[in-house]
């Protein structure tokens, strides 16, 4: 069995970890820091550059000075090996990327473990498609000779901001798209969670990638992120993370009118329908919230129960929340982590009084944890919610963390309605053992995953993104491809 307690010794020892630009390991010009600290005992892992605007413009540069130098040079099938080769270093070093995201944000190292299907698949994917890029050739109707046909081209600079809650992932869905089309980036982690996206820039060097493709930027999102979005020599800006902060954004990128990919916030409704098969959906329902404590932008936060079996299906939720196992990541038994930070904590705090406030029963949980030997740690318990109605807080605001709001419905007509009663379209879920039910219920949630029977599925070839205020643009498939390329008319007259 894998000793991850003395791997984490070994991995961060409370050193510094300077940021990747142009190929170089620099600090920020300020010279200032910011701490990385283990959300579930509060331990200093490392510091990082607390990076600004003078250190997005070196990245930027570097980043054109690649695009429009070396980098153009690739031709697709090299493009396609060197993917290739940097999904052979992650599979190399698969455990230790694993173990770096428990240490540093928080998720159980059973759960990122589980995740390599998903993130080296991204990588092959994106390898194969880089290779199947075209255009066309289009009859016209001009009379005479006159060629007509389209070229793909990369789209230039990529400014990629990502979110704390999933660092590999949310990484490798930023940088593989981007190589494949052959654009470059500049990559700004959260300040909560940079010491990944880190070791991934390494890996990917060690594996070939020419210098400047591929940027680092540690720093805030108030700081390095802001100017990453208006600096005027980025082409495209790809976000994911609070609907707030993407309005934000979507502003700045006004000004040069770049292009922009949102993947936003959700309030994603869960549908039990009286026919479904409730052993299988229960655990499924519960995960569907409580999978890295509920800091996920798909949490299926909204559970809407039939209600003639709403009573016994909350309630066999609340036993299974509260048999979870809550404990540091590192711990292979652990299935429900720490919360990110100790402002998030209180936060999620916030919504659990405000619930109780506002007429919600509590099923289970619904406190703040401390556990031996992890006080510095931030734990929430797994809480389920019943007597909830559509107006309450915890039922309209997205928590981003373990709390399920259970509520009664009569009809599907009914459900559909109050399912799409939100200002978000990120995901939802049914379950139903009628196939009728399932395609017209499918069909009418307004969301751009939507997912039967099961949750949480994603896959590099499927398209992932949102619909209302989750967001714009595709992440997977052959969508989040277009998404980082531009298509040229050429003309010419050929007699």
């Amino acid at each position: 069995m894998t000793d991850w307690t003395s791997r984490a010794t070994a991995l961060y020892d409370g050193g510094f970890r300077p940021m990747f630009i142009n190929g170089q390991w620099v600090s920020a010009v300020s010279g200032e820091v910011m701490e990385a600290r283990n959300p579930a005992t509060g331990a200093l892992l490392a510091t990082v550059p607390k990076g600004g605007a003078a250190d997005i413009d070196a990245a930027v540069r570097a980043a054109r000075r690649a695009f429009e130098g070396p980098w153009s040079k690739f031709t697709p099938f090299e493009r396609q090996a060197l993917l290739l080769r940097i999904a052979e270093r992650f599979e190399a070093e698969w455990e230790d990327l694993c173990l770096s995201d428990t240490l540093d944000m928080g998720m159980p190292i059973a759960r990122t473990l589980g995740n390599a299907r998903r993130v080296l698949g991204m990588l092959r994917f994106y390898a194969g498609q880089a290779v199947a890029i075209h255009g066309q050739t289009i009859p016209n109707s001009f009379p005479g000779e006159i060629l007509s046909q389209t070229v793909r081209e990369p789209i230039g600079v990529v400014g990629a901001i990502i979110p704390w809650n999933a660092p590999i992932a949310g990484s490798v869905w930023k940088i593989a798209p981007a190589l494949a089309t052959g654009c470059t980036v500049v990559l700004k982690p959260s300040e909560e969670a940079s010491l990944t996206v880190l070791m991934i820039a390494r890996l990917m060097a060690e594996a070939g990638l020419p210098e400047g493709v591929l940027n680092v930027v540690t720093g805030t999102g108030a700081d390095a992120g802001a100017a990453l979005a208006v600096h005027p020599d980025v082409d495209k800006i790809v976000f994911t993370g609070s609907t707030a902060t993407g309005q934000a954004i979507a502003r700045a990128a006004t000004g040069t009118l770049k292009h922009v990919s949102l993947e936003l916030g959700g309030k994603s409704p869960v549908i039990i329908c009286r026919d479904a098969d409730i052993d299988k959906a229960v655990p499924v329902a519960a995960m569907a919230v409580f999978a890295n404590s509920g800091q996920i932008c798909i949490a299926g936060s909204r559970l809407f129960v039939a209600r003639e079996i709403h009573d016994d299906f909350v309630t066999r939720v609340a036993d299974y929340a509260a048999k979870l196992r809550i404990g540091d990541g590192i711990a292979p038994e652990t299935e429900i982590g720490p919360i990110i930070s100790a402002r998030q904590s209180q936060r999620i705090e916030g919504f659990l009084t405000t619930g109780l406030q506002e007429g919600a029963k509590t099923y289970t949980g619904g406190t703040r944890l401390d556990l031996p030997g992890l006080e510095g740690g931030n734990f929430i318990a797994p809480t389920v919610f019943g007597a909830v109605t559509d107006e309450m807080t915890i039922a309209r605001e997205e928590i981003f963390g373990p709390v399920i709001s259970a509520m009664p419905f009569d009809t599907l007509d009914e459900v559909v309605q109050r399912a799409n009663a939100t200002p978000y379209g990120l995901a939802a879920g049914i379950f139903t053992t009628h196939l009728g039910t399932a395609h017209k219920l499918s069909r009418r949630i307004r969301a751009g995953s939507v997912w039967v029977n099961m949750y949480h599925a994603i896959d590099p070839a499927v398209p992932f993104g949102g619909m209302k205020m989750s967001g714009y643009g595709r992440e997977g498939g052959l969508e989040h491809l277009g998404e980082y390329l531009e298509t040229k008319a050429i003309w010419i007259n050929t007699d």
